[in-house]
C-alpha cells in the first residue's frame, strides 16, 4: 500500500510471469473454493442451531446472520463463475477437511454453538484481511467486501456472549476451554489444508516455498494473538 493506493502483490501469492499467472489463478480457485464452502457450512450450521436458541429474539438474530452467510456464499460462487470455474469443483477438495473440523468440534449446547460461531467468524475475518493484502485490487475488494457490514456478525455474537457470561458466570471456565479448543483445531486444520494445496498442489515451487512458509507462520501467529485479545474482551483466558 503506497500513498493510499494498493500495489500489485509481490509475495508468493501474486501474479508475475505467465507461469506465475497460472499459479495465481489456481490459487484463486482454491481461495474462493474454501471460502465458498466455509460460508455454506456456516449457513447450514447457524440456521440449524438457531432452533436451540433460549429465546425467540436469539433465534431471530441467528437466523438473520445465517442469511448473511448464504449471501456471502452466493457472492463467492458468482465470482468463481466469472473466473470460468465450476463452484462445486472448486469447493469439493475442501469439503472433507471442513466437515472433519465441524465433526471434531460439535457444541454441547447453544452457548458452545454461539462461541463456535464467534471464534470461526473472527478467524475468517482475520484471514480475509490478511490475504487481501496479497491479492490484485479487484479481488481484494471482493474479499474485504464480504465482511463490510453495518452490523458485523462478530460484534453481534460478542455482545450476546458477554450478556450470557454476565447472566451466568459459571459459563466462563467452560467457554474459555471451548474457545482454546476451537482455535487450536481451526489453526491446525487450516495449516494442513493450506500446505497441502499450496505446496502439494504445485502452487508454490522452489524458493517460493520458503517465503510462503514464513508468511504462513506470521499469519498464524497474528491469528492467535487476535484470538487472545477477543477472549480478553469476554473476560476469558485464551
Amino acid at each position: 500500500m503506497t500513498n493510499g493506493t494498493r500495489t500489485e502483490p509481490d509475495s508468493a501469492y501474486g501474479p508475475g510471469s505467465s507461469d506465475d499467472g497460472d499459479i495465481y489463478r489456481r490459487f484463486l480457485a482454491d481461495l474462493f473454493g474454501v471460502m465458498a464452502y466455509g460460508e455454506l457450512s456456516a449457513f447450514e450450521r447457524m440456521s440449524s442451531d438457531a432452533r436451540f436458541s433460549p429465546t425467540l429474539h436469539d433465534r431471530t438474530v441467528l437466523g438473520r446472520l445465517a442469511v448473511r452467510e448464504y449471501e456471502h456464499f452466493e457472492c463467492v460462487t458468482e465470482h468463481l463463475v466469472k473466473l470460468g470455474l465450476d463452484p462445486e469443483a472448486a469447493m469439493r477438495p475442501f469439503q472433507p477437511s471442513v466437515d472433519a473440523f465441524h465433526d471434531r468440534t460439535r457444541p454441547a449446547d447453544w452457548f458452545e454453538s454461539l462461541m463456535k460461531f464467534y471464534v470461526t467468524d473472527a478467524i475468517s475475518d482475520d484471514f480475509y484481511q490478511s490475504v487481501a493484502a496479497r491479492l490484485d485490487p479487484a479481488t481484494a475488494e471482493l474479499v474485504l467486501g464480504l465482511k463490510e457490514e453495518a452490523e458485523p456478525a462478530g460484534e453481534v455474537l460478542e455482545a450476546r456472549l458477554q450478556q450470557a457470561l454476565a447472566d451466568d458466570p459459571r459459563l466462563a471456565s467452560r467457554l474459555a476451554l471451548w474457545g482454546r479448543r476451537l482455535v487450536g483445531e481451526a489453526l491446525t486444520q487450516a495449516q494442513r489444508v493450506v500446505l497441502e494445496r499450496a505446496v502439494g498442489g504445485g502452487h508454490l515451487q522452489g524458493p517460493a516455498q520458503g517465503v510462503y512458509g514464513d508468511e504462513l507462520k506470521t499469519l498464524f501467529a497474528e491469528l492467535t494473538r487476535n484470538h487472545s485479545r477477543r477472549m480478553s474482551r469476554l473476560g476469558l483466558t485464551a
